[in-house]
Formats: C-alpha cells, sequence, structure tokens
C-alpha cells in the first residue's frame, strides 16, 4: 500500500477585509465624501446670453421672416397640400423667405424615388440654398449649430427630437404643421399660434 500524500488545503485559513474594502461602511462614507469633493471642483460652463435676447423676447426676428427647413416639414407639406411659402405667409403675415441647408438637400436625395416631389420643391427658386461647412450630412446636427450660432431663424420642423432639441435653445420660434395649416410656437406676435390656455 502506498502511502497518502498531505496536501496544504488552502481555504481552511480564515480570510480578513483589508482595511481599503469598500464593503466597510467607514470607506464607503469616504469615498462618497471624495466624489462629492470632485463634483464641487468641477468647473461648470455657462453659456453667455445673446446679444440679440432682450429677456426672452428675440430682437432679431422680424419681417421679412428666415425659415429654416427640414426634410420632414417638406414631406408633411406635400401631404397636406400645403404649398411652403403661401403657407408660410398666411401664418406670419408677413414676408417669409424659406431656406434650405445642404445637409437637407443630401437627406432628401438619399431618400431615393419615393420623395422625388420633395427633392422637387426644394429646388424651387424662391427656396435660398445654405451652404453648409462642416463634416457630416445630419440635417439634425446642422440645423441646431446654424440655429445657436444665428438667432435671426424660424425652424420649420415636424421632427419631435428636433424640437425637443431646438426648445433648449432661448428666442428660436418653431414652425409646424398642425390642422392642415402651418402654426409657430415661441413667438410673441404669431398669429397663427395655437392658443393656449
Amino acid at each position: 500500500m502506498t502511502k497518502a500524500k498531505n496536501t496544504k488545503k488552502f481555504a481552511l485559513v480564515k480570510r480578513q477585509l483589508s482595511a481599503k474594502d469598500p464593503r466597510i461602511k467607514s470607506n464607503a462614507k469616504k469615498e462618497e465624501e471624495k466624489r462629492k469633493d470632485q463634483k464641487k471642483r468641477e468647473v461648470k460652463h455657462v453659456e453667455t446670453a445673446n446679444a440679440a435676447l432682450y429677456f426672452r423676447y428675440n430682437t432679431q426676428l422680424g419681417p421679412p421672416y428666415h425659415i429654416l427647413l427640414d426634410t420632414n416639414f417638406i414631406n408633411f407639406a406635400i401631404q397636406n397640400k400645403l404649398e411652403i411659402v403661401k403657407a408660410a405667409m398666411d401664418c406670419l403675415y408677413a414676408r417669409c423667405t424659406p431656406y434650405i441647408t445642404d445637409c437637407v438637400m443630401a437627406e432628401l436625395e438619399k431618400l431615393g424615388r419615393k420623395y422625388r416631389v420633395a427633392l422637387r420643391i426644394a429646388k424651387d427658386p424662391r427656396i435660398k440654398r445654405l451652404t453648409c461647412d462642416h463634416k457630416g450630412t445630419y440635417a439634425d446636427d446642422c440645423l441646431v449649430e446654424r440655429v445657436s450660432v444665428h438667432k435671426c431663424y424660424i425652424v420649420a420642423t415636424c421632427d419631435k427630437d428636433l424640437r425637443r432639441r431646438i426648445r433648449k435653445i432661448p428666442g428660436v420660434p418653431i414652425m409646424y404643421i398642425t390642422q392642415r395649416q402651418f402654426s409657430v410656437e415661441r413667438m410673441p406676435e404669431a398669429y397663427g399660434a395655437p392658443r393656449t390656455g
């Protein structure tokens, strides 16, 4: 008979928690205090108020109005059988100049044959073309960037996400389609705006 080997058993020793273990309450409190101190030390970037705004009223807006068109706004205008320039004038009771960026044109061209009517309307000579000097062709980012720099535009869109993003920028009105007509929100003298309250 062979003799059995005595092997050392490792798990028999009781393990002790180290002093830096996060399960110890005093260490957890110290970590929490460190996080709070770091948050207090962080420098917060506060954007300077735009010179065009008088409180919340945008002084750069005025007739003739400059309207930035989005892709889906053109599509919804076609679905509701609305002529963009005429319906915008009916909404604002003033002369309007619609603008379309290169990114929106690229987006319309990418959509293909189904949206060829929208592309033909976008190429109308009454709609002015704005060139983009940034990389990429994402229209929403392009419109938000342009509007945050120049506060002289009304953004025409039916896209809920884009409207939510533009609402965060002070002094920029939003035009959208409701009940087969154009409507404007966040504009003091907007006659076509829906009544609230």
